[in-house]
């Protein structure tokens, strides 16, 4: 099993969920509002200076899954620009 952990723009809401409707999963659980700052994304602070906000997507799934996942995001980010989503794949060592 593998942990997919999604970091991005709220801007990107629509787009990233689309993607998890593509076949990734149907099991997530999704952060939203969340603070940061990143070298190529910049500050994300909800602030007047430094205005918008992320979302956190968290899906635990098979591999297969995971990689099915990696790649879509991949081709959201070259559809895009590499700046505004990025995705990791944790292990996931147990479910219970």
């Amino acid at each position: 099993m593998k942990m997919v952990m999604v970091v991005y723009n709220e801007a990107l809401d629509d787009e990233v969920m689309g993607i998890l409707a593509e076949g990734a999963s149907k099991n997530y659980t999704k952060i939203t509002g969340v603070l940061g700052d990143g070298v190529s994304s910049g500050s994300h602070l909800g602030t007047d200076i430094w205005p918008g906000l992320n979302n956190i997507l968290y899906i635990a799934c098979k591999e297969a899954q995971a990689n099915v996942m990696i790649e879509k995001v991949r081709e959201l980010r070259k559809s895009i620009g590499h700046e505004g989503v990025k995705a990791f794949v944790l292990p996931l060592e147990e479910v219970t």
